[in-house]
């Protein structure tokens, strides 16, 4: 594998183009007009243009990507996440035209992205699932007797989807009718597909996932988990690895559980597989997502290996050379996702203009990167900016470095979720370990920011002041 052409744009793509060139292989980025002078597209060894700048018109289009890929002799395609990460029409196109995809195979890919085929596949593996109903439906009556039989409140999801998208909280049977209408249309809006299915909710539950690695030698491994429940519209903001709340036992079963999943459907390349834990730490399949995550960093860090380099090892049909046994638990990591997002405004998008930008820099600190100082946000794209992740020995130990990386990333002309990275990393209820998906909803508040800023404000200003006077009175000393 000679030159890789990486499907993607922001941090992931300078992620996975740092490995490869690591790795002695040249790269090849495409853009889209708005990201003529992104950073991605100076930093690989090729880039080609592929249309404008909404992303059905450059980074979906599949043939156009196909078409340069074989133009300048790529070997393989990583497509990072989001995109056409999880594209099994794309993963069969690299292989009609013999090209390596950097993932799943397409059969894997179909089976986990369709919710319920996935409940199906591993059904025989007898992994614990959360009471519902295994099949698409659209008849309220049918829905009303099945949320009977499980009882309220019931959870209605999209079983084509993700992201918080086509999910609704049902809490009586009298608002049933309208939630399961308004999920089945935003299904059918979102992902083409109105199919919903019905699960029970599973109340205060925390989101732990589990990263795994296959290769085509009948290998299976798996890099211990992810607490990923400090989440926003459903979508994660706040990720951390190991979690506080697993025992070494539990760890164990989950990871075990994790790797039949994978074995389910004949798994290759890196993984995750999603569960839902509940207060009485009984945990629940949720889904599997075929793909790099973009929390992948966490796990690097407290497992000291490189998640993209295993990737591509094992897409070009190395085996992997570590055991289970080898692997082990070194610290712990955090990560907060940098988006352009107001979280004064209901974490609505922040467009505009990066008139200062300066991230962090020191031991223990690791930035994802995707942007520059003067560069404008695009409203066509997922507006994060940056991964910010800090390493410790101890949970305590990443905290501390997270609240200080934050105070030394300095970013004007937008908003972002800095602040609340800050919030949350202050929160007793974090900081004990004792939160759950419900975090946002229990603490979190705009105010609450806007008093933590105002009191930083007066500690600063009685700072500046005592030292003030200090001086004052230095300078009156006789000499």
């Amino acid at each position: 594998m000679k030159k890789i052409l990486v499907a993607n744009r922001g941090e992931i793509a300078i992620r996975v183009m740092k490995t490869a060139q690591k790795m002695g292989i040249k790269t090849v980025a495409v853009f889209s007009t708005a990201d003529r002078n992104a950073p991605h597209v100076k930093f690989a060894d090729e880039a080609v243009c592929i249309g404008e700048p909404p992303s059905n018109q450059s980074y979906l289009k599949g043939d156009k990507i196909i078409e340069v890929a074989k133009q300048l002799h790529v070997d393989a395609i990583h497509p990072g996440y989001g995109f056409l990460s999880e594209n099994a029409l794309f993963a069969e196109l690299c292989e009609r035209n013999n090209i390596v995809f950097i993932g799943p195979r397409s059969k894997a890919i179909k089976i986990m992205g369709d919710k319920l085929a996935a409940k199906e596949a591993v059904k025989v593996y007898h992994i614990p699932m959360v009471p519902g109903i295994d099949e698409a439906i659209t008849d309220i009556d049918k829905a009303k007797d099945i949320a009977k039989s499980i009882g309220f409140p019931i959870l209605i999801k999209a079983s084509a989807g993700g992201g918080g998208k086509g999910m609704r909280i049902v809490e009586k049977e009298s608002d049933l009718e309208s939630q399961m209408n308004r999920a089945i249309s935003e299904a059918r809006s979102a992902f083409g597909d109105g199919s919903v299915f019905i699960e029970k909710y599973v109340a205060s539950p925390r989101h732990i996932e589990i990263q795994i690695m296959a290769d085509s030698h009948g290998n299976i491994l798996h890099f211990f988990e992810r607490e990923c429940s400090i989440q926003r519209r459903h979508q994660k903001v706040v990720e951390e690895a190991p979690s506080s709340v697993l025992s070494s036992e539990l760890r164990h079963e989950m990871g075990e559980a994790a790797v039949k999943v994978a074995k389910s459907c004949d798994y290759l390349g890196a993984g995750t597989v999603e569960f839902l834990l509940d207060v009485d730490h009984n945990f629940y399949f949720l889904e599997m997502n075929t793909r790099l995550q973009v929390e992948h960093p966490v796990t690097e860090l407290i497992t000291d290996v490189d998640l993209v380099e295993l990737q591509i090892r094992v897409a070009r049909g190395e085996a992997l050379k570590m055991k289970q046994q080898d692997l082990e638990i070194n610290g712990h990591a955090i990560e907060l996702r940098v988006y352009a997002e107001d979280p004064l405004n209901d974490f609505l998008p922040s467009v505009g203009h990066l008139d200062v930008y300066k991230i962090p820099a020191g031991k223990g600190i690791r930035v994802d990167n995707g942007f520059e100082e003067g560069m404008d946000i695009p409203i066509y794209y997922d507006p994060m900016l940056s991964k910010l992740i800090t390493y410790g020995s101890t949970r305590e130990e990443a905290i501390q470095l997270m609240i200080k990386a934050i105070d030394n990333y300095h970013v004007e002309g937008i908003k972002t979720t800095l602040p609340f990275g800050k919030y949350v990393c202050n929160h007793n209820a974090f900081r004990s370990g004792k939160f759950d998906t419900h975090f946002v909803k229990n603490y979190y508040s705009a105010e609450a920011i806007k008093e933590d800023t105002e009191n930083e404000a007066k500690i600063a200003a009685l700072i500046a002041l005592k030292q003030y006077l200090n001086d004052q009175e230095l300078l009156r000393l006789p000499n």
